[in-house]
């Protein structure tokens, strides 16, 4: 196995401790957000009755909604730990029998083609080598199937500056902190999936975050992603972002021979 490989799996090994611990967001609710409100949205408009892989999935926290919601889901992870919170969860939410956690590489899926409906990323991009992630999720993606993933999106300076903090006090790998999605990585996408769709949230609405469980501070997050929606009007603030996220559908069966 690769050792940036080996360095992600003791990372995330060691945090599925801590945030059994302290909480899947360390006591911040994500679904206060619009970016996770759009992804749930959509989820439950389009799950029921669908095979859905929860790509890298950790301790399955997007995983139970989907499940809630009518899908069939699969998550998988290289996070032995993790996966057992997952299970745990699964059994918890009494979704157990619609969820199956698996051991795998995300990077080399053993899945038969064309056997998902909706893959859904949770933020495992940064941990990955898209070019080896991005054929494998076509290949086992239907011809009439959906990518939809919420990113962390890496232009903001502010932002990335509290990722480098991240990196030297162990929040964060240095794998995942130098490969942070960018717009860029759309453009690989654009190689493999004809449709593309994109949306962008939290151009300045992120500096509320650390204020949410305080009074006034759903209030603050509020206003300003009203802000957010009149500076993305603006094309060239959209890059600014600090979540993107991305709907890639009609998959490129063969874009992969031209890596």
């Amino acid at each position: 196995m690769e050792l940036r490989k080996q360095k992600e799996i003791e990372f995330y090994d060691k945090q599925a401790q801590k945030k059994q611990e302290a909480g899947d967001f360390e006591g911040f609710n994500p679904n206060l957000l619009n970016s996770y409100q759009f992804c749930c949205q959509w989820l439950k408009k389009n799950c029921r009755g669908k095979k859905l892989l929860d790509y890298g999935c950790g301790n399955g926290v997007h995983s139970i909604f989907p499940a809630q919601n009518g899908a069939q889901v699969k998550g998988i992870d290289l996070s032995e730990p993790s996966l057992e919170i997952a299970k745990k969860r699964a059994k918890q939410e009494q979704v157990e029998d619609k969820i199956e956690f698996l051991l795998m590489d995300c990077e080399k899926l053993n899945f038969p083609d064309n056997f998902f409906d909706i893959i859904f990323d949770g933020g495992a991009f940064s941990s990955l080598d898209l070019n080896k992630a991005f054929p494998e999720l076509i290949r086992v993606l239907k011809p009439n199937g959906y990518l939809i993933g919420i990113e962390t999106l890496g232009h903001n300076p502010i932002a990335n500056l509290k990722r480098k903090f991240n990196k030297l006090s162990g929040k964060r790998t240095g794998w995942a902190e130098s490969h942070i999605f960018k717009i860029k990585d759309l453009k690989t996408a654009e190689r493999h999936f004809n449709g593309i769709e994109v949306y962008f949230f939290h151009i300045i609405s992120f500096l509320a975050f650390p204020f949410l469980n305080l009074p006034g501070g759903k209030i603050l997050l509020r206003l300003l992603e009203k802000i957010d929606k009149i500076l993305f009007k603006f094309s060239f603030l959209r890059k600014y972002a600090f979540k993107i996220v991305f709907i890639f559908s009609n998959p490129k069966k063969y874009a992969q021979k031209i890596i």
